[in-house]
């Protein structure tokens, strides 16, 4: 498709514009995939015009310089983006006085994005720690029409007044956002032994049903875990959850993405540095058909996949990911029933899941296996979460259910 015919593009960019010397080698310290968008007349970043986006990520890893990686890979026309800073956030608003850093494109402080494009920012001097958040400001003074975005970012962000704000140090009124715009990656200089672990999912790997603001979604936690480790400094996570992803199917509704089959190559394999995948995808392949949300069915009740049509998907992936000597951890899929959408869960399709969550544990295929199944489920009642882990929706997990997937994983699998 149009949207995903820039990965030999992407791939070839992973050295980054140098202003002087030789170039470096890189490592992506943070990633959110991109998503396409439709429009909508009620949210603040799908009607921007002269205005500033302040958003805020936070790295696994650190590095004395960044990269910036945005995206208008799902736009239909080129994108402008008028000026870009980063700075060291206080909150959504306010960055750290005399933290503010300007973010160049080939020397410029503008940049126009191709439609279907990435690009990569200029390298800025800008330390960051372990862990430690990041503001980029991002000034558009030409309507943006189609924006790529990350729906579920799950961190407060401010769409401005009318203005270029990208050097204010609080920026006041506005509207706020749990949204992000454009920046698809961050990207540090890469120190030898250091490896790459993307998590590749849908939206148990996103972080639905954790708290707003508060990084509790499985890969960040991951990441505190490690920090408290020798190996902390040595080893970034990712992550490239979209919620509402399916494995082999994309979606009516734009936010969810294009299928797992197809995006896998731009959202994991063409990230710097990458060495492992975990791979958690699956639940909507099976819940979707027949399921409503709203007035709409999610899938034709006819759409059923089997356990072999899950099985050989992972398969391709594997494929894919062992051609470019990554290695593929498999995660078994969680269970879900209660789920709160009519006509996603049926005793059919637990059959289903428990003959996919079988192959991953048994087959051998996977470089490793996380039994996220186990971890989660309610001993009492294996078909749904534990209560504690469960948020209302009885799919995803809360807080707690997302530290104890963490904590479960076995850090032997990335060495």
């Amino acid at each position: 498709m149009k949207e995903l015919r820039n990965c030999a593009l992407v791939c070839s960019l992973l050295l980054i514009p140098q202003q002087a010397g030789a170039p470096r080698k890189w490592i992506a310290t943070w990633a959110a995939s991109p998503e396409p968008t439709a429009p909508d007349s009620q949210k603040p970043l799908l009607n921007v015009e002269d205005q500033t986006v302040r958003e805020r990520v936070r790295v696994s890893i650190g590095g004395d310089q960044i990269c910036l990686r945005l995206s208008n890979e799902y736009g239909s026309v080129p994108l402008l983006v008028g000026s870009a800073t980063i700075g060291a956030p206080t909150d959504p608003r306010s960055v750290r006085p005399g933290s503010i850093q300007a973010v160049t494109f080939g020397g410029r402080s503008s940049v126009a994005i191709p439609a279907g494009a990435p690009v990569l920012s200029d390298s800025v001097d800008f330390p960051v720690n372990s862990g430690a958040e990041i503001s980029i400001s991002l000034y558009f003074p030409t309507r943006v029409v189609r924006p790529t975005l990350h729906a579920l970012a799950l961190k407060s962000a401010v769409v401005s007044e009318h203005g270029d704000h990208t050097r204010a140090e609080k920026i006041t009124g506005g509207a706020e956002t749990e949204s992000s715009i454009l920046v698809s990656a961050v990207f540090v200089p890469a120190q030898p032994s250091q490896r790459l672990v993307v998590a590749f999912g849908d939206s148990v790997t996103d972080g639905d049903g954790s708290t707003v603001d508060a990084d509790h979604n499985w890969p960040s936690d991951l990441i505190r875990r490690l920090g408290k480790t020798p190996e902390g400094s040595k080893l970034a996570v990712v992550n490239a959850g979209i919620a509402g992803n399916r494995l082999l199917s994309d979606c009516f509704i734009a936010s969810f993405g294009v299928s797992a089959l197809a995006r896998f190559d731009r959202d994991a394999l063409a990230l710097p540095g990458v060495t492992h995948i975990v791979l958690l995808e699956g639940i909507n392949d099976i819940g979707f058909p027949g399921a409503k949300l709203g007035a709409d069915y999610l899938a034709e009740a006819t759409d059923v996949r089997t356990p072999e049509h899950l099985i050989d998907a992972y398969r391709q992936l594997i494929a894919r990911a062992h051609a470019r000597g990554v290695k593929l951890i498999g995660a078994t899929i969680s269970p879900f029933e209660g789920v709160d959408l009519p006509g996603y869960y049926s005793e059919s399709k637990e059959v289903t899941r428990q003959a996919v969550n079988q192959w991953i544990r048994t087959s051998g295929w996977f470089d490793g296996v996380i039994d996220f199944d186990a971890v989660l489920r309610d001993p009492d009642h294996p078909r749904r979460l534990l209560p504690r882990f469960s948020s209302e929706d009885h799919l995803h997990p809360n807080d707690l259910g997302y530290q104890a997937m963490a904590d479960a994983i076995n850090l032997a699998l990335f060495r």
